[in-house]
């Protein structure tokens, strides 16, 4: 009778939530495999989701979670991008300090990349139309142009880099980890222009950026959201998160910030403007749910996770899988 209870329970709490249009966990995504994870991210052609996941990217429809495909020999793999004009795909793999590069319609595979030490973070940048990689212990980005599939350009930042974006008009910016600031990089000449502390922000890892209001938001391992003006690195606001944070994404159009916190909930600030901030929703996920992307057409969230067992923290065989997050 207790199970039974918990669980009509459990299932009314998410349809009151549906009801009142509240952000809740809607959907759950069975993925294969047992590996660590790290980034999510949805392929803009195709509208499928692409899940870094040990040695393999596993691709799944985003409505009914189908496995559709799955990108093999990606070593350690931390990140996908996609370059749409060039019609390619690229990975990050952190064990093999390469990307592999794929077709972004077949997902077929086209070529391995090399570059810096364990490639984690990787960006489509639009100005430039070049793909840039976060190299997490060469302290620097690989540059790499989709024509050729070559590095082009190596930028040293002087530190452990992240996560970076672009505000399309000529700028990219990194999140040092280890030096608790964000370092902005020249997309034309990709020259450092400088280097900016994120005051209280410690350990940052997530980036997103608000190209309406120039705006960078930096998720600190400290349990912070720093909000940046991104034209001359002032802080505007520091606003408190949940714990374990490693993603934040923006949804332009609905004005909400999400940050994924390890701790087991997803953030949800509403940006009232270019200076203002309000937390409207704290949203139970699951622990270790830390990465995410957001369907900028849907508005709903995705974040990858599994459960853990024992001292080792090994993950409980069949239970990786993929939270859609939704009014």
């Amino acid at each position: 009778m207790k199970q039974i209870f918990t669980a009509a329970f459990l299932l009314s709490v998410v349809a009151a939530s549906a009801q009142s249009g509240q952000y809740h966990v809607s959907k759950t995504f069975a993925v294969a495999g047992d590996s660590k994870w790290d980034y999510i991210a949805l392929n803009p052609v195709t509208q499928q989701l692409y899940v870094a996941h040990g040695t393999r990217v596993n691709v799944l429809d985003k409505i009914k979670g189908d496995s559709t495909g799955v990108i093999e020999n990606t070593a350690g793999v931390h990140g996908v991008a996609f370059a749409v004009k060039a019609g390619k795909g690229y990975t990050t793999n952190g064990k093999s300090n390469t990307a592999t590069v794929f077709d972004i319609r077949s997902n077929r595979v086209l070529g391995e990349i090399k570059t810096g030490n364990k490639p984690d973070a990787i960006l489509f940048e639009p100005f430039s139309q070049k793909i840039i990689v976060c190299n997490g212990e060469s302290d620097n980005l690989s540059v790499i142009d989709p024509a050729t599939d070559k590095v082009v350009a190596t930028v040293a930042l002087g530190g452990g880099p992240e996560t970076a974006v672009s505000d399309g008009k000529g700028n990219i910016y990194v999140n040092l980890e280890d030096k608790n600031e964000i370092v902005k990089v020249d997309a034309r000449t990709f020259a450092v222009g400088a280097h900016w502390p994120l005051g209280k922000g410690e350990g940052p890892t997530g980036l997103a950026i608000n190209t309406a209001t120039n705006r960078l938001y930096s998720g600190c391992a400290n349990k912070l959201l720093v909000v940046m003006d991104a034209g001359n690195g002032h802080i505007v606001q520091s606003i408190n998160i949940g714990g374990g944070c490693d993603g934040v994404a923006f949804d332009a159009s609905q004005k909400n910030i999400f940050t994924s916190n390890g701790e087991g909930t997803l953030s949800v600030i509403a940006a009232e403007g270019a200076d203002k901030y309000q937390t409207v929703a704290t949203v139970p996920t699951r622990k270790g749910a830390r990465t995410l992307v957001v369907d900028p057409a849907t508005h709903r969230v995705y974040l990858p996770v599994a459960d853990y067992q024992g001292a080792t923290k090994t993950i409980v065989p069949g239970t990786f899988r993929v939270l859609e997050v939704s009014k």
